[in-house]
């Protein structure tokens, strides 16, 4: 059977490599695109290498930043631009292979296997969809090529910005096994500390484990993660589909008490619609609506729905959304036994339309896409690294997915 070559295409620092072609004069100065940048509560959505050299993290408070960069320059985000550069970047990749998988805004995979004659080896073809990127986009690209998917994300990860990294199947102990374990896939923060308390500190330690001891300490879970620092993943490229593509995607609780007032449904909502956020980014959609599902103490089950003209996949419109229809629809004339939300009407990106539903409420309109970043660190740290405040009070419930 052929060897699979599979790339690993990562736009390096994208918001702040596109917000700095619109403000050219400060792209050797340190740079943060911030979301809500006035309030404490503001975070860090992309920073350039320069701000890096000072420690500035992605995800983390402005605040924070400022502290360690005090000239630190931040801008606000550029949604419309962002979502233009992706599209851009993703017909670069269409010149190479039809056999594409988004991952973010900022990230593909590419089964380049049937495009070898044409174009040549995987990593010639990683240096021109490079190529191609930084000149006719001007903003610069890492990729990693690989015989899995697993190891082609690693490899753009090991060297940036603007560069190829290979990681072949005949040498790929000697060049990723001595790596920490949390640079892997799906290692998250979460998973590496469990897996540090057991004295599995790099790629390598997992590899050799015994698999049944992985098992015992992350369940299925830790056999997958040995396999994938054996080089055995074999998940293919899956290219987006309108058949792929879901009707719907809701989330729903029962939850361990009853709730009997708004505050209480509005931390709950808030979680929810984080989780509905996630799915639809990684589908590559917008919600035009809502519908949210209720079940009261006494076991009546309620349903209320609403379109909208306009667009999203964020998370707290999703959330406010659902506090709207529950306020105009129930008053709590009983308890609540258990909430869901839906985002329904769903449309790809290119279909969505995107404006400031809120009016001229500028800290609102930025609400509205910052979760892009948050998403990325959740998909990377797993889905309790990141959360709001006011999403993160237990609420004491059992999660169902649909």
């Amino acid at each position: 059977m052929r060897e699979r070559i599979i790339l690993h295409c990562d736009l390096n620092n994208f918001f702040a490599s596109v917000s700095l072609l619109f403000n050219p004069t400060l792209k050797d100065l340190p740079v943060a695109v911030c979301g809500d940048k006035e309030s404490r509560r503001g975070i860090v959505l992309a920073k350039n290498e320069p701000a890096k050299a000072f420690g500035v993290k992605t995800a983390e408070a402005v605040f924070e930043a400022k502290r360690k960069c005090p000239e630190l320059i931040t801008l606000p985000p550029l949604y419309d631009e962002y979502y233009k550069y992706s599209a851009a970047a993703h017909k670069i990749y269409e010149r190479y292979t039809d056999m594409i998988e988004p991952f973010g805004i900022d990230e593909c995979w590419l089964d380049v296997t049937g495009s070898t004659m044409l174009f040549g080896s995987g990593e010639e073809i990683a240096h021109r969809i490079r190529r191609d990127i930084k000149g006719e986009l001007g903003i610069t690209a890492s990729v990693g090529v690989s015989f899995n998917k697993v190891f082609a994300k690693l490899g753009s990860d090991m060297k940036k910005p603007d560069a190829v990294t290979v990681i072949p199947r005949e040498s790929f102990k000697e060049k990723i096994w001595g790596l920490p374990v949390s640079d892997m896939l799906f290692a998250g923060k979460h998973t590496s500390e469990k897996l540090k308390s057991v004295g599995i500190c790099t790629i390598g330690d997992l590899a050799l484990c015994n698999e049944e001891t992985l098992k015992r300490l992350l369940g299925k879970n830790g056999a997958e993660l040995k396999r994938c620092a054996m080089g055995e993943d074999t998940s293919p490229v899956v290219t987006p589909t309108k058949e792929d593509k879901p009707k719907s995607i809701g989330r729903s609780v029962t939850l361990s008490k009853d709730f009997t007032n708004k505050e209480e449904v509005w931390s709950t909502f808030l979680s929810l619609a984080q989780s509905v956020s996630d799915s639809l980014r990684r589908h590559s959609l917008y919600s035009a609506g809502v519908q949210v599902h209720i079940r009261t103490s006494d076991l009546a089950v309620k349903e209320f729905s609403r379109t909208y003209s306009v667009t999203t996949d964020s998370a707290y419109i999703i959330a406010t959304r659902g506090m709207e229809l529950l306020n105009e629809h129930y008053g709590f004339s009983a308890p609540l036994r258990s909430v869901g939300i839906r985002a329904i009407n769903l449309k790809g990106y290119e279909t969505a339309v995107q404006s400031d539903i809120f009016g001229s409420n500028e800290k609102i309109e930025a609400e509205e896409k910052l979760e892009n970043s948050i998403y990325k660190v959740r998909e990377k740290f797993g889905s309790q690294s990141i959360r709001r405040a006011s999403a993160a009070k237990e609420c004491g419930m059992r999660n169902n997915k649909s």
